[in-house]
């Protein structure tokens, strides 16, 4: 297994640091911090993305009557876990989170709690391995039938967007007529303040991370049946009552494979 390194900031412990969880080092302490002197509204981008996640697969559980997730790129356990706001809703649901970062191994038996009538699983692989993860999915998950795919701030990892839409592609490939794609990333176009701070993260030696505009977003819906509201920063799609719908630099969307 891969060492942790603990010497360089990773972004997922940063991330993890942000939604004020305790599962990260001093290294990634001081590295959020900084961007956050930089950019205080990451944060608020953090903990925005996590709470689409929530109403994302509120949507699925109970609008579209998905009962199994594939969580590809599952980063640190924290709050809110998918398995915890699926099985909350329909304790039978069947969700499989995949990761090979060597620190979210160490904390995987915190993502596989379940409910008596559901099932959890955590992968080691790669997102770069669809097939592979495909084939380890099948073992908790009926693949024949509708699946929710789950892509929550990990396509920005990949450098090249024709690669990212590739590895869509595949995995989507593998999944029934009716299954789900759910994404949601760092965009361009709507804060200039958030895109000046990743920039310079990127160039600190760190995991980069690659914001994109909102149609490169929007390209790994393709051939898919938009949930409405579409692609849209993410306080706007499906907001709860009540709740501030400000657009921030992170956009997500909903859409079904016919």
């Amino acid at each position: 297994m891969t060492q942790i390194d603990t010497s360089v900031p990773h972004s997922a412990r940063i991330w993890n640091h942000w939604l004020g969880g305790k599962d990260n080092y001093p290294v990634d302490e001081e590295a959020g911090d900084a961007y956050a002197a930089v950019f205080p509204g990451i944060v608020t981008i953090a903990r925005s993305s996590r709470a689409f996640l929530g109403r994302s697969i509120g949507y699925l559980v109970r609008e579209a009557g998905v009962r199994q997730f594939l969580d590809v790129g599952t980063g640190l356990p924290t709050v809110d876990n998918t398995h915890e706001v699926a099985q909350r809703l329909a304790p039978e649901s069947r969700v499989v989170y995949v990761d090979n970062d060597p620190l979210v191994l160490t904390h995987a038996r915190a993502l596989l709690t379940s409910t008596p009538e559901g099932a959890t699983a955590y992968e080691d692989l790669s997102l770069y391995e669809p097939e592979r993860v495909l084939e380890a999915a099948a073992g908790t998950l009926d693949l024949s039938r509708p699946t929710a795919l789950i892509l929550s701030g990990i396509l920005g990892h990949v450098a090249d967007h024709g690669k990212a839409c590739e590895l869509v592609g595949r995995l989507l490939a593998g999944l029934s007529s009716g299954s789900y794609l759910c994404v949601n990333d760092g965009s361009r176009g709507t804060d200039p303040d958030y895109e000046a701070a990743q920039d310079g993260y990127n160039e600190t030696g760190a995991v980069p991370y690659f914001l994109r505009p909102v149609d490169r977003i929007e390209a790994y819906f393709e051939g898919l049946e938009m949930v409405e509201p579409g692609v849209v920063s993410v306080p706007l799609w499906r907001p709860e009552p009540g709740a501030p719908a400000t657009p921030i630099g992170q956009h997500g969307g909903l859409g079904r494979k016919p």
